[in-house]
């Protein structure tokens, strides 16, 4: 598997002052994962293009964008101009993600498809080959704080073994209730990439929380 890399969501951390919290966990971290929702796709309204353009400047992670939107290929022109990287969308919503793969490309945008806890391996698997990331939610999405789910480990590991068996440079990430309790499992059962909130953010200490989860993997 590759390196290890953890991905803090800034939907757990406190918006009256996003610039200094990225900035202290900054050096510590390798992506920022970021919850774009739109309050039909999922049960709650994050933030949009706005927040992002006005927060890349202050740092140079890499910008995962989660696109928790009924609509997230409409937004590809914007992210892009904001300074997003990657976008990942829901299987959910694109049960063939082609076309909106390829526009990823167009807009020179990474591009990841996410399963829901729910959702089977077998509804991404056909499509492995068009993404940089696989997400495997490990929460029901909208909401942070929530506790992990260890009934999606299988479908983690089923993911893993297809990546490997294809010989595919794709990355596999979880996302929800990553603690340090559950990083070393998601890791065992093989994911790369490590999205934390409430685990960071929240913590009294956000670098010792990051080097906690680290000493855990």
């Amino acid at each position: 598997m590759k390196p290890a890399r953890i991905a803090p969501s800034i939907l757990a951390a406190d918006f009256s002052r996003l610039g200094e919290e990225i900035a202290r966990i900054e050096n510590d971290v390798d992506w920022l994962h970021i919850d774009v929702m739109d309050g039909h796709f999922v049960p709650n309204i994050s933030l949009g293009i706005p927040v992002i353009s006005s927060i890349r400047p202050h740092s140079k992670l890499l910008f995962d964008c989660h696109l928790m939107t009924t609509n997230p290929d409409s937004y590809f022109p914007e992210l892009a101009e904001a300074g997003a990287d990657l976008v990942t969308v829901h299987i959910e919503v694109f049960p063939d993600p082609r076309p909106v793969a390829e526009l990823a490309r167009e807009h020179g945008l990474g591009f990841g498809l996410v399963a829901n806890p729910i959702t089977p391996a077998a509804s991404v698997e056909p499509f492995l080959e068009l993404v940089d990331v696989v997400v495997v939610m490990s929460v029901e999405p909208g909401f942070g704080g929530q506790s992990f789910m260890p009934e999606v480990l299988p479908k983690l590991e089923t993911i893993r073994k297809a990546v490997d068996s294809q010989g595919l440079d794709a990355d596999i990430q979880i996302d929800g209730g990553i603690t340090p309790s559950t990083i070393g499992l998601a890791r065992e059962a093989g994911a790369d990439v490590f999205v934390a909130g409430s685990a960071i953010f929240r913590a009294p200490d956000p670098v010792g929380a990051v080097r906690a989860l680290r000493n855990e993997l």
